[in-house]
């Protein structure tokens, strides 16, 4: 449950230098920093990814988010005017409705056609949600996947200016199922070394999906958290994954999140026995400070934008002292921010 009362957006702010913001991922994935936080100490561990092992137990088990990141930036125009459009698929609704973003918004009204690819792919804005996006409708001579494939490009957070040379170092070695506008960042650290050495420890792992929309990412701009409204994204708790769950829990082993995403999955399905349930559906689960973590014990992650909604989960789960002291301590040791930067393990 959340804690009654106001809490101000503002206190989850802190500056970071711009040059601490990671342009381009490491040559090696597994060789970026890992800092490790104690929740009851507060101690902090200046280590690498490589050691993740170390820090780990025999009989934990890692749940990680296997969504693949889809060519969902798409350019073209208004059919009407030929004025420049930018559309970021975020969530498909059936097989031709998308909800997405639109650049420039304002006159991209219901009704309004979009043109992509000399006219190959058409998208007719059915309406606006409540978060700002729009519902649109495509329609091609062609499979939609084909189209995104030929004419979209990946969508890389805002922030990341450089030009990514290589794809596919914006998802993880283990993305299968295809959907998401952006990456589960937290993954982005893992090679199969890594988990040859998590096999030898008699530490296992099992996979989830959540396809993660941009909003998840964005700044929260009311004053007060409460009135953050959370985009809804598409999810599925396999009953294999549930079942590794439940019986690591059974046999005292510890859940260890990979991920923001694949957190809120597992809070979404948690049950009244401390696992979860198998399932897929929507959540739109918002974690802040006062959550009642219910199946997670531990958190891998990476480090997050001020005022945003990851900022106040990984809050939630360690305490926002904590988290903003060892968020000045990466920055004192020059820790890379955000997508293709350092990671963190909190236990």
């Amino acid at each position: 449950m959340q804690t009654k009362g106001k809490i101000k957006t503002e206190n989850f702010s802190y500056y970071l230098p711009p040059e601490l913001i990671a342009q381009e991922p490491l040559k090696e994935r597994d060789s970026s920093r890992l800092m490790v936080l104690r929740r009851d100490s507060g101690q902090i561990e200046d280590s690498s990814f490589k050691k993740l092992g170390s820090y780990l137990e025999k009989g934990d088990l890692l749940v990680l988010n296997n969504t693949r990141v889809i060519p969902a930036r798409l350019l073209g125009h208004r059919k009407d005017s030929g004025g420049r459009v930018e559309l970021l698929l975020l969530r498909r609704l059936t097989e031709e409705k998308w909800e997405a973003l639109c650049s420039p918004g304002k006159r991209v009204r219901p009704g309004v056609v979009l043109s992509f690819g000399d006219g190959r792919l058409e998208a007719e804005v059915l309406q606006k949600t409540a978060a700002g996006g729009r519902i649109v409708a495509f329609r091609a001579e062609q499979p939609l996947e084909n189209l995104l494939y030929e004419l979209g490009r990946i969508p890389l957070p805002p922030y990341i200016k450089k030009h990514l040379e290589n794809g596919e170092r914006y998802q993880t070695v283990y993305a299968r199922k295809e959907g998401s506008a952006a990456a589960p960042t937290a993954g982005l650290h893992f090679t199969p070394a890594i988990f040859e050495e998590l096999k030898n420890r008699g530490i296992d792992w099992a996979y989830l999906t959540l396809h993660i929309g941009l909003g998840t990412f964005r700044p929260i701009k009311d004053e007060y958290v409460e009135d953050h409204i959370m985009h809804s994204e598409s999810f599925e708790l396999p009953a294999s994954t549930a079942h590794k769950i439940n019986t690591t829990r059974e046999n005292g082993g510890r859940i260890i999140a990979v991920g923001t995403s694949c957190c809120r999955v597992l809070e979404t399905m948690a049950n009244n026995r401390g696992g979860v349930s198998e399932g897929r559906g929507e959540t739109d689960l918002f974690i802040y400070p006062g959550y009642t973590f219910r199946v997670v014990d531990a958190l891998i992650t990476n480090f997050h934008l001020p005022r945003s909604t990851l900022l106040l989960l990984v809050s939630a789960f360690a305490g926002k002292e904590k988290i903003l002291t060892a968020y000045q301590k990466a920055i004192e040791l020059r820790y890379r921010f955000y997508s293709f930067g350092d990671a963190m393990l909190i236990t």
